[in-house]
């Protein structure tokens, strides 16, 4: 609703909103070609424009919402938090939700991982993460250990450090005189496999990689930052858990932690609430956020072992605190919101339903296997991607200065779809609420999109 209680159109919104407003992930100048959508309402899988138009938000809202928009657990739980407390500072004051929200995650995260530290959001548990790797080695005296180990095609976030141990050039490339230096290991990406090889006779090869760098560099090396199994920003690549097992190993070996990003992971996302548990294993670190809060308030968390806050943990003059801070940290509606995500997942099953999702999803595309424009229809859990080529048989990409993939976009929105490509890739990765039939629906759709974007 408009300032005067008049009903407002989309057509008056989006000229307001140009004037003022700056987009994220957006070269602005494109919307004098793709239209803005102003969103009114949602409900469940569905997002409703100002002129009554629905969209399934098949990428739920930028991989964020995993129980549906306006789900009445999480809205009554934040509701009534409103009226208790809304927000206090976190130095030297505590408050229940916080304190619930940081048990239950220790309780439910893999091995260990007993301290909890909140952010704001995924970025911001990533730089947490690596500032406390680095400190944590110098707290005892590892002066040396200085450095960041990542993985080719990785993203773990926008804010300086946490795009510096990224690798995605899009992003990353013009800010590069800003950044610290890192180690980069070519990882386990299964999409450049060879023909008739596994994906895990693959990631297994492709570790020989991380396992010369971590024997040439642990030496300096304060911990390696992965993605478990899935590099989302980096065009949905995957790989197998097998590389996670190796990786634990051999940082336990070498004397490197292993920070786990699990922020558009985490959750449910690849079949198991947490990646890491495919691989069977525990990081030092793990970040979370986006799912953790269903998609509903910004909130982030890193947790870590024992070992690494104890390292911390001395009288105030020797300086071995970690002294690192925002100003939200641990907000009550924040925490109120991830509890009742948390509980919603557990006490609804919502996981093991997800097999059912997952199948069905594999099934429903299934078809474009022998599209001649299509390299590979890949999928982890609630997570499937279909890979667009100029050449099939070569795995020859369309130059990006197509974007085939928009041509995709633009035909779904047309059909009551939000589909955002990375790239020239197609991928679902919808609120777990979604049904098979909504699940044919945007196969449909996806399939006749990629008949147009392929057409010339």
């Amino acid at each position: 609703m408009s300032s005067n209680n008049t009903v407002s159109s989309n057509s008056e919104l989006v000229k307001r909103d140009l004037k003022t407003l700056w987009h994220p992930c957006t070269q602005m100048k494109d919307h004098e070609n793709y239209p803005l959508i102003p969103i009114s309402k949602a409900k469940g899988v569905y997002l409703e424009d100002f002129e009554g138009n629905r969209y399934l938000d098949a990428i739920s809202s930028w991989w964020v919402n995993l129980l549906g928009h306006s789900n009445t657990g999480i809205t009554d739980a934040i509701k009534n938090q409103l009226d208790q407390l809304q927000h206090v500072i976190m130095a030297g004051f505590s408050h229940e939700p916080a304190i619930q929200l940081s048990e239950k995650l220790a309780e439910i995260t893999p091995g260990n991982l007993e301290h909890c530290f909140f952010g704001e959001n995924g970025s911001s548990a990533v730089e947490i993460a690596l500032k406390m790797s680095f400190h944590y080695w110098q707290n005892i005296g590892e002066k040396k250990k200085t450095k960041f180990i990542n993985l080719t095609n990785s993203y773990h976030g926008e804010t300086l450090a946490a795009l510096a141990v990224g690798d995605v050039a899009l992003y990353k490339e013009v800010y590069q005189p800003l950044l610290m230096d890192v180690i980069t290991v070519e990882g386990p990406d299964c999409f450049l496999r060879e023909d008739g090889e596994s994906w895990e006779s693959h990631s297994r090869k492709m570790f020989q990689h991380m396992e010369q760098t971590l024997a040439d560099h642990a030496h300096e090396a304060c911990a390696v930052i992965i993605e478990p199994l899935i590099q989302c920003a980096g065009n949905m690549r995957m790989y197998h858990p097998i590389y996670l097992t190796l990786l634990r190993e051999a940082c336990d070996r070498h004397g490197v932690h292993l920070i786990a990003d699990e922020i558009a992971v985490g959750f449910g996302r690849t079949g198991t609430l947490f990646a890491c548990e495919q691989g069977n294993i525990a990081p030092d670190f793990i970040c979370l956020s986006k799912g953790l809060t269903g998609g509903y308030l910004p909130l982030s968390a890193v947790l870590t072992h024992n070992k690494v806050y104890q390292a911390f943990y001395d009288d105030y003059d020797t300086m071995k605190g970690f002294l690192h801070s925002h100003s939200f940290t641990g907000n009550p509606l924040g925490c109120s919101a991830a509890l009742a995500t948390i509980d919603l997942l557990e006490k609804g099953q919502v996981i093991e339903k997800n097999i059912a999702l997952s199948q069905h999803m594999a099934s429903s595309v299934a078809h474009l296997k022998d599209h001649p424009n299509v390299a590979e229809i890949r999928q982890h859990g609630m997570v499937l991607a279909i890979e667009m080529v100029k050449d099939k048989a070569s795995k020859t990409p369309y130059p990006w200065q197509e974007r085939r993939g928009m041509r995709v976009y633009e035909y779904a929105l047309k059909q009551g779809a939000l589909l955002r490509p990375l790239g020239n890739v197609v991928y679902f990765m919808p609120p777990y609420v979604i049904t098979q039939q909504q699940i044919d629906f945007l196969a449909d759709i996806a399939t006749q999109g990629i008949d147009i974007a392929t057409a010339d």
